[in-house]
């Protein structure tokens, strides 16, 4: 299981990093509508939505997603949005229990988790993107080493029993040393981080570890409501596209706007 596991992941990491870095904007496109299609596919199913139904939602969430490519100018709008569902939406469902999110909502959730992250990966530079998806791994490798060894109280334990408060303290000290990292070596954020500017850079990192978090949540939340342990099967060890890109769902949209913040976009 676990060979299996790492190979799959080690597939999809040089994969991505290629289209990434190596596509132009239109085909890099291609491949996010694709990768939504199937993950709206998959939370429609999460969603309960049944066939033919829950493939039309795949479809319809590529769709939206590429006809909103012509006016990219308003990224930050639609990241903005998105931003205050992490922020309040999000982590109010998930204190009262997802179900008290009605099963009405659920399409209109999965367009807000979906699209505006996919907006945000086509509007920020290449190296951003890998530098924000490079602070999700990190976050989430060292949430669950530390986890591991040292995890003793739970952070949601009806809806992820094996996340605990060691793990996120883990995974917020391993991002703000990346965070650090990334201010010194990378010339363009060095010239922008200075002075003063370290203090909220730092906190920012902080907070897009802390969406790494509720993304990670309101998906397993959503598969637990659903009675599913993956969100689909297409990917040997990990399960499905959406298990794979929940963190990220959450974290490029915040990450674009705090990259605006500081002058970086």
């Amino acid at each position: 299981m676990f060979l299996t596991r790492a190979l799959t992941a080690a597939a999809l990491l040089a994969a991505f990093i290629s289209a990434i870095w190596f596509l132009e904007r239109p085909a890099l496109a291609g491949v996010v509508a694709v990768i939504l299609a199937v993950a709206g596919y998959e939370w429609s199913a999460l969603g309960q939505l049944r066939k033919p139904v829950s493939g039309i939602y795949g479809i319809v969430c590529a769709a939206l997603f590429i006809g909103f490519l012509p006016f990219i100018s308003l990224a930050p709008w639609m990241c903005g949005v998105a931003s205050l569902f992490w922020a309040v939406a999000a982590p109010l469902w998930l204190a009262r229990g997802f179900a008290s999110c009605p099963a009405s909502l659920m399409p209109a959730v999965g367009l807000v988790v979906l699209i505006p992250a996919g907006i945000a990966l086509l509007t920020l530079d290449r190296e951003q993107v890998l530098m924000l998806l490079g602070l999700v791994w990190i976050a989430d490798t060292a949430a669950y080493l530390a986890g591991r060894a040292f995890g003793k109280h739970k952070l949601a334990p009806v809806i992820s029993p094996g996340k605990t408060w060691e793990g996120v303290a883990g995974a917020v000290g391993a991002v703000a040393i990346y965070a650090i990292i990334w201010a010194v070596f990378d010339p363009a954020m060095a010239a922008r981080v200075q002075g003063a500017v370290w203090l909220p850079y730092l906190a920012g990192a902080v907070l897009l570890c802390a969406a790494s978090v509720v993304g990670d949540l309101l998906e397993s939340a959503a598969k637990r409501r659903a009675g599913a342990k993956d969100s689909g099967r297409l990917l040997p060890g990990h399960g499905g596209v959406l298990d794979r890109i929940d963190s990220a769902t959450a974290t490029l949209p915040v990450g674009l706007l705090l990259l605006q913040a500081i002058g970086a976009t």
